[in-house]
């Protein structure tokens, strides 16, 4: 599947927007350049906040855990950013390539591979913290180790129950933490480095996940892996370390997702592209985001609707043909209705 990009700036995206307050600098910043998204925006500010015990699916412990989880991203997001390196030493591009996947994966991920960064995969400036915002994005580290971490499966399929958020920020933490130890060792090799996680990102993760040969985009707007289907997060460590890419996967997962439709059939917002085009497949993210501040957790309908990963592996798609797939989504729906679904996971 191609990729049809334009660079983004963060200050327009949903979670940078949700945090501009009332009457602050960046709010009368943004809103004076973007008049056209205060009404709505104020409107989504207005509403229940994420894991709110006044929201229906609130759990006790498993919103608290969520949060926590979070809350400790946010303790930790200064240590992502570049910090001067130890003495460079000399390396082989080849086998530092090699081995900074495998250690990816030794230390929890499960997939791993290299892409060149260019410029168009990095936001154009910052704008979710408050630090930073307007910052033009620093685009010079362009070689980039891009990593998958794993969310359970049967607890994605609570979803959007609180149990399913426990389990997204889990996997938020774990890929925050992976990428902070590839970053410290390529520091200490001697080169530059920066970790991206959760809050704290400079480029469009799930595109430079394709670019690395991870996976393919999904109607859904999110990476299908060929590992996982959904069912991944998305790390990425960027640096000046001579890298060699991987080449990209060849899936066919569009062709898939043309037949497939799950996630437009279930997703309460109906925010996801009922185009047959890719070019056209994108997610309303104002009435995505509605949707979550609505449930109070981060939904993920859309993720355990989708059959790859979870029912049938993203690298047999390419050998099935139309009619195959057609059948095998008859089958899929008869056995499992519109999506696979727990009740509960942990409790």
């Amino acid at each position: 599947m191609g990729l049809f990009m334009k660079r983004i700036d963060e200050r327009d995206t949903m979670f940078a927007r949700m945090s501009y307050k009332n009457g602050s600098d960046r709010y009368v910043d943004y809103y004076s350049r973007n008049p056209g998204k205060q009404e709505i925006d104020d409107e989504l500010r207005s509403r229940t906040e994420l894991f709110s015990d006044q929201t229906p699916y609130f759990d006790k412990y498993l919103s608290t855990a969520a949060e926590a989880n979070f809350d400790f991203i946010n303790d930790i997001r200064h240590l992502a950013e570049e910090s001067k390196p130890h003495k460079k030493i000399s390396i082989d591009s080849e086998e530092v390539s090699a081995l900074l996947k495998k250690l990816a994966v030794h230390y929890g991920a499960l997939d791993a591979g290299i892409a060149f960064a260019d410029d168009k995969f990095f936001y154009t400036h910052r704008g979710r913290l408050e630090e930073s915002y307007g910052d033009k994005v620093d685009t010079s580290l362009k070689n980039a180790l891009v990593f998958t971490i794993e969310m359970n499966e049967e607890t994605i399929n609570t979803s959007p129950a609180a149990d399913a958020a426990a389990e997204t920020s889990n996997a938020y933490v774990k890929g925050a933490v992976i990428g902070l130890q590839l970053t410290y060792f390529i520091k200490n090799l001697g080169f530059r480095s920066r970790c991206h996680m959760d809050g704290n990102y400079l480029l469009y993760a799930p595109p430079l996940a394709v670019e690395a040969g991870l996976g393919e985009m999904g109607r859904n707007g999110l990476l299908i892996s060929k590992a996982k289907g959904c069912f991944c997060r998305i790390g990425i460590v960027t640096t000046d370390i001579p890298l060699i890419p991987d080449e990209k996967s060849d899936l066919d997962i569009d062709r898939f997702c043309k037949l497939c439709r799950q996630c437009i059939r279930t997703c309460p917002g109906k925010t996801v592209s009922s185009s047959d085009d890719p070019k056209d497949w994108h997610v309303e993210q104002e009435k995505c985001y509605g949707v979550w501040r609505n449930l109070g957790t981060d939904c993920g309908i859309c993720i355990c609707a989708c059959p790859i990963g979870q029912d049938i592996p993203a690298d047999r798609i390419k050998g099935m043909s139309d009619r195959q797939i057609a059948e095998y989504m008859e089958e899929y729906k008869e056995k499992n209705g519109t999506r696979k679904r727990n009740l509960k996971f942990f409790l």
